[in-house]
C-alpha cells in the first residue's frame, strides 16, 4: 500500500516538473533561511550556559542617576572587598580587570619574538577560576602569588610550541616577568571571556597605583568587574535591597544619592547592549520573526500552486474515485506527493544552510555549526511544513465529485475559491514590504552615521599605538612623523575624539564646597590634538606645549553640567579631576562633537595633558601616497621601538566598530528580503498560474468580443496592483512602528520619510510585474479558437 501510494507520487512528481521545481525551490530557500536562523539564535542564546550554577552567578553593576541615567559594567577597585567585609551573600567572589592590546615577549626564548595580543590580558583573582567553568590541563597553582600567569593551551603551543608549557615565562608589556603556573583549556567560542592569559591580581599595583588602590572610590571604569556566585537559597534581590548599605556608607551623602550597585545574572550579559552586552535580545526575536516569515511564505507558495494544479488533475482524481479510492486514500496519496516534495526541498535546504554558514559566521565573527540541536528542530520543521503545505490542497483534491471531475466543469467554490489564495498572496507581500521597508531605514541610518557630521575630522587619520614606558622617545617618534612630507598633522593622545573611555570621576572646580561627581570622557593629549582632529575653540585658547603646566579643555556640555551659560566665564577657572590634589586651569572651552556612537548622547569631556597616559601617535596624512608614508611610519617605529609590534589602524574604521551589530543586522535583512521576494514572487506566479487557468475561457470570450491584448494584460494586472496595494496598506504601518522602535535607540537618528515607503512599493510593484509578465502575456496571446473549443 506504501510502496503503490510513494510509486504513484513519484511518476506525478515526475510528470509535472515545472510544478515540482517550483515548489522545491520556494520551500529550500524558506526552510534553508529558517535552518540558518535557528543555528544562530540556538548559539546566541548558548552563550556562558556552560559554567557549573551559571544561574548562582552574577556581575555586580554600577549605576549613576544623573540628568541621564549612566550604566557602567565595572565597579570602584574597593567594592570587592567592602563587600566582602559587609555582607555573607558570597560562596565565592572575584575581581577581574581586562586590559586590551597587549605586548608579550618571552625573555627566556632565544628567538626574539613578540606577540600583540588583540583582546588583552586580564588580571584576576584565584577565586575566578572557581566561579566560572575554564578546566586546568597543566599545573595547579591558580594565580594565588604575585608574578604568576595562567595561559590557555593554544597560547601556549602559539609561544612555546608545546601545550605544557608550566614554568615558562612571558613578559607583559615589556615591564615585568610572570611565570606560567597553568595551562588552560582552550576558550569555548560561546563565550564572553576573550582573554586567554591571566595574570595574578596581586600584580595590578604595578600597572595603576592609585586605580589599584583602596582608596579610589571615585574611579569606576568597566573594566574593573566584580563576579559573585551566590550562596544557594540567597537571591539577587536580597542582595539588590542589602546594596544601598554599602553605598551609604562607603560614599558621601551627595555621591551616594546618585550611585547605584545592582546585580546582573550570567546569562544576560550577552545580551545586554547597555552593558556592553554584543547582542540585543530583541534582533534574536526579530531574526526568529524572519525566520517563521520564510517557512509561512514557502508553504503559502506550495499552497497556491498545489491548488492551481488542481485543475489539471480533476479527471485524474475522478477516475481514481470511479475506480473505486476512497477519499482518505487520495488525501494519503496527495500527502504522500507533498512529503516527497518537502523532504527534496529539506535536502537541499540543509545543503543551503551548509552553504550560508561560513558567510554566516564571518557576520557575526563566530564559530558556528549545524550542530545537535538541529537535529531536534528539523524533524518539528519538516512535520509542520508537511502539515502547513500539504493539508488543504489534499483535502481540496480529496473531495471532488466524479461526475463533475470528469466533466471538467470545476468552479472556484470546488477547488476553494480564489479568495484565499489572493489573501495568501497578499500575506506574502506584506511580509516582503515589511523587510524591504526595514531594510531601505536600516540602511539610510547607517549611511547617516558615515555621512554625518562628528565634530572633527576622522578621514585620514591613521592611530599607531605607542608603548607608554618613554615620553622622550615618544616625542622623538612624534617629531620623526611629523616630518615627513605625507603627513599633515600628528599628535600624541590616549584616545581619538570618538572612544567609549568615559568614566566617573570626581571634580573640583572653582574651590566649590562639595566635589562634582559624574560620569566624564577624560582625553589626555598633548598641545597637536586640537588642530590634528580639526576641534573647534568656542573660548580662550587651546593647550600650552607643556608636560608640567597642567591646563584643561572642557567642552559645552561640561559647563552646562557645571550651570554656567558664558563659555568665557569658565576661563582661568582652578579645576583638578580623578581626586587629584594638584589642580589645573581651565584653558578653553571647545564645541561639542560626537565622541562615541550617534545612539548616545554627549557626555562632559576634558582635554588635559598627561604623557604617562598617551597611548596613540595619531597621524593625519595624505592618502594619494599612504603606502610610501606607512612605510616610513613603520621604519621610524621599528628604530624607536624594537622591542615592541608595529600596528596601525584607521580611525573611520575605529568608528565604523561602534556600528557592528547594525551592520550585520542590516546584512540580515538584506539577505532575507531577497529570500522573502523570491519566495513572494514564486507565489505570485502561482496565483497567476491559478487564475489563468480559471480564467482561460473568459480570456478567449472577451477576445472574440474584441478585447486587445493590452486589455487582458490590464485584466491581470488591475487585480495584481490591488494586491500588492493592499500588501503595501497592511505592511507600511507595520514596518513604521518596527524601525520607529529600532530608531529609538539612536539619540541622532533620521527620519522616515514617504520616500522610502514609495521606493519599496515601486520595487515590489517592478519585481512583481518582472515576474508575472511571461505568463500574462502568454494568455493575453493565446488563440481564442482554442480556449473555446470545448464549449
Amino acid at each position: 500500500m506504501l510502496k503503490n501510494i510513494f510509486l504513484t507520487a513519484w511518476r506525478t512528481l515526475r510528470r509535472n516538473r515545472v510544478y515540482t521545481f517550483v515548489n522545491v525551490l520556494g520551500l529550500s530557500l524558506g526552510c534553508g533561511g529558517a535552518l540558518l536562523i535557528f543555528s544562530v539564535i540556538h548559539y546566541q542564546l548558548n552563550f556562558d550556559t556552560f559554567h557549573q550554577d551559571a544561574d548562582r552567578i552574577y556581575r555586580i553593576v554600577t549605576t549613576f542617576h544623573e540628568e541621564n541615567v549612566e550604566h557602567q559594567t565595572g565597579v570602584p577597585q574597593p567594592f570587592g572587598k567592602a563587600f566582602l567585609n559587609e555582607y555573607n551573600f558570597a560562596e565565592q567572589t572575584a575581581r577581574v580587570d581586562v586590559n586590551l592590546r597587549a605586548l608579550i615577549s618571552l625573555p627566556e626564548e632565544k628567538t626574539a619574538a613578540k606577540y600583540e595580543e588583540e583582546n588583552g590580558v586580564a588580571y584576576a583573582d584565584p577565586g575566578f577560576f572557581d566561579i566560572f567553568h575554564f578546566p586546568l590541563l597543566h599545573g595547579t597553582q591558580m594565580l594565588a602569588e604575585p608574578n604568576t600567569a595562567l595561559i590557555t593551551a593554544r597560547v601556549a603551543r602559539k609561544y612555546f610550541g608545546v601545550e605544557d608549557a608550566v614554568g615558562k615565562m612571558i613578559r607583559y608589556d615589556n615591564q615585568r616577568d610572570y611565570k606560567v603556573t597553568g595551562i588552560l583549556a582552550d576558550l569555548p567560542d560561546n563565550t564572553d571571556r576573550h582573554q586567554e592569559i591571566y595574570l595574578s591580581y596581586a600584580n595590578l599595583k604595578d600597572k595603576s597605583p592609585y586605580f589599584a588602590s583602596d582608596s579610589s572610590w571615585g574611579n569606576t571604569e568597566g573594566n574593573m568587574q566584580f563576579f559573585v556566585r551566590l550562596r544557594p537559597g540567597v537571591s539577587a534581590a536580597m542582595v539588590d535591597k542589602a546594596l544601598p548599605q554599602l553605598v551609604h556608607k562607603y560614599y558621601d551623602p551627595e555621591d551616594a544619592k546618585v550611585t547605584e550597585f545592582s546585580l546582573q545574572p550570567l546569562r544576560d550579559i550577552h545580551f545586554n547592549t547597555t552593558l556592553d552586552g554584543r547582542t540585543d535580545r530583541k534582533y534574536l526575536w526579530a531574526l526568529g520573526c524572519i525566520g517563521l516569515f520564510l517557512i509561512v511564505t514557502a508553504c503559502v507558495n506550495f499552497v497556491n500552486l498545489a491548488t492551481a494544479q488542481a485543475l489539471r488533475r480533476a479527471r485524474e482524481v475522478g477516475v481514481r474515485k470511479v475506480m473505486g479510492s476512497l477519499r482518505r486514500q487520495l488525501f494519503w496519496q496527495f500527502m504522500a506527493e507533498t512529503t516527497g516534495i518537502v523532504l527534496v526541498a529539506f535536502a537541499l535546504a540543509y545543503l543551503l544552510a551548509w552553504w550560508g554558514l561560513p558567510f554566516a559566521n564571518d557576520l557575526f565573527r563566530t564559530k558556528m555549526t549545524l550542530g545537535p540541536g538541529l537535529w531536534v528542530f528539523l524533524p518539528a520543521l519538516l512535520a509542520g511544513v508537511v502539515f502547513l503545505s500539504g493539508a488543504y490542497p489534499a483535502l481540496i483534491l480529496s473531495r471532488f465529485r466524479p461526475v463533475i471531475a470528469l466533466k471538467g466543469k470545476l468552479s472556484q467554490q470546488h477547488i476553494g475559491g480564489v479568495s484565499l489564495r489572493r489573501g495568501l498572496v497578499v500575506l506574502q507581500f506584506t511580509i516582503s514590504q515589511v523587510l524591504i521597508i526595514s531594510m531601505l531605514v536600516v540602511a539610510h541610518q547607517l549611511r547617516y552615521t558615515v555621512t554625518a557630521d562628528l565634530g572633527f575630522n576622522k578621514d585620514a587619520v591613521v592611530l599607531v599605538p605607542i608603548p607608554q614606558d618613554d615620553a622622550q622617545k615618544m616625542h622623538t617618534f612624534l617629531n620623526s612623523v611629523t616630518a615627513l612630507s605625507g603627513v599633515q598633522a600628528a599628535t600624541l593622545c590616549a584616545q581619538p575624539p570618538a572612544s567609549t573611555s568615559t568614566h566617573l570621576t570626581n571634580i573640583r572646580f572653582d574651590n566649590r564646597p562639595k566635589d562634582e561627581n559624574w560620569e566624564v570622557n577624560v582625553k589626555a593629549a598633548d598641545e597637536r590634538y586640537v588642530p590634528t582632529f580639526g576641534l573647534k575653540l568656542v573660548a580662550g585658547r587651546n593647550l600650552f606645549a607643556s608636560d608640567t603646566l597642567r591646563e584643561f579643555l572642557v567642552n559645552e556640555t561640561f559647563l552646562r553640567k557645571l550651570g554656567l551659560t558664558n563659555p568665557d566665564e569658565a576661563i582661568g577657572k582652578s579645576m583638578s579631576i580623578g581626586g587629584h590634589d594638584v589642580p589645573g586651569r581651565i584653558a578653553g572651552v571647545l564645541r561639542d562633537f560626537h565622541h562615541s556612537s550617534l545612539r548616545t548622547g554627549i557626555d562632559p569631556l576634558c582635554v588635559t595633558t598627561a604623557a604617562r597616559d598617551y597611548k596613540f601617535c595619531a597621524v593625519k596624512v595624505n592618502m594619494t601616497d599612504w603606502k610610501n608614508t606607512q612605510a616610513s611610519i613603520e621604519r621610524m617605529w621599528n628604530q624607536a621601538y624594537p622591542a615592541y609590534v608595529y600596528s596601525d589602524q584607521f580611525l573611520d574604521e575605529r568608528i565604523a566598530r561602534f556600528y557592528a551589530v547594525d551592520n550585520t543586522l542590516l546584512a540580515l535583512v538584506e539577505g532575507f528580503a531577497c529570500i522573502a521576494i523570491v519566495i513572494g514572487c514564486l507565489g505570485l506566479y502561482g496565483l497567476v498560474s491559478f487564475m489563468t487557468a480559471q480564467r482561460t475561457k473568459e480570456i478567449g470570450v472577451r477576445k472574440v468580443l474584441g478585447a486587445g491584448t493590452g486589455d487582458v494584460l490590464w485584466l491581470f494586472g488591475r487585480e495584481l496592483s490591488l494586491l500588492i496595494g493592499l500588501a503595501f496598506v497592511i505592511g507600511a504601518p507595520v514596518a513604521w512602528w518596527a524601525m520607529m522602535r529600532y530608531l529609538q535607540d539612536y539619540t541622532y537618528r533620521i527620519p522616515i520619510g514617504w520616500g522610502t515607503f514609495a521606493l519599496s512599493l515601486g520595487a515590489t510593484v517592478f519585481i512583481a510585474a518582472a515576474t508575472v509578465a511571461w505568463k500574462t502575456a502568454r494568455a493575453a496571446t493565446a488563440n481564442p479558437i482554442t480556449s473555446l473549443r470545448s464549449e
